[in-house]
């Protein structure tokens, strides 16, 4: 089970304000389980956005898909991505970077940050891309998360050891932030990668409980303490 929460409007605004037209992209899963990210809180936000940026020209449009990270749902874009500037993803980190990976062109940006990440103990093939930080930068980074992907976890990167791509820590690991640097070239964001992004505070250490709002009165400390 992932949990997530919206990010503050103003920290969204700023990350779309760059981009005219933007597609509001919720997710039909976890995040919509936890009331944050679904068809109905991806509407909220598409209206929040229309009436906060319309006057100046925006845009905001929203779709659900029914999971952001499975690539066979995010096909359903393929048609329309080309008639926005960006995706504004209310999906979880992994989802986000998923959508970035399969649309490299086009910028996504997080209106949400990952805060909590459950496990699935089935047989399979999984690979981690998100360590739920509780700081989502995936706007300013170009869809790929340098905590993550990075051997590191270096916020601000590249280190001297990158060589031809490659990490130096193992050589089949690509380094994180050339990717990051691909792809904001790509894009013709290149400029971001100037951008200092401050130390993070760790709200992910040690054991946490998170009551979603709205159903505080469902529980009391003494229920929660059982």
């Amino acid at each position: 089970m992932i949990v997530v929460e919206k990010k503050p409007f103003e920290e969204i605004k700023k990350l779309v304000m760059p981009f005219k037209k933007v597609l509001v992209v919720g997710c039909g899963t976890c995040v919509a389980v936890c009331l944050s990210g679904g068809e109905k809180e991806a509407e909220i936000l598409k209206n929040q956005l229309n009436l906060a940026l319309g006057k100046e020209g925006y845009k905001f449009d929203h779709i659900t898909l029914e999971r952001q990270c499975d690539k066979e749902f995010l096909e359903e874009l393929e048609d329309i991505s080309k008639d926005y500037d960006a995706f504004l993803s209310m999906a979880c980190g992994a989802g986000i970077q998923f959508l970035a990976e399969v649309y490299p062109e086009i910028p996504v940006l997080p209106a949400v940050n990952t805060n909590f990440i459950g496990v699935n103990k089935g047989v399979g093939w999984y690979e981690e891309r998100c360590r739920a930080c509780g700081n989502c930068v995936l706007g300013i980074t170009g869809g790929i998360c340098p905590v993550t992907m990075c051997a590191k976890s270096l916020f601000n990167g590249p280190c001297g050891g990158t060589n031809k791509g490659k990490c130096e820590v193992n050589e089949n690991q690509p380094c994180a932030w050339y990717m990051i640097y691909e792809r904001l070239s790509k894009q013709g964001r290149l400029e971001q990668i100037l951008d200092i992004i401050p130390a993070n505070d760790w709200k992910t250490q040690g054991p946490r409980t998170i009551i979603q709002p709205g159903y505080e009165k469902l529980y009391d400390n003494n229920s929660l303490n059982k």
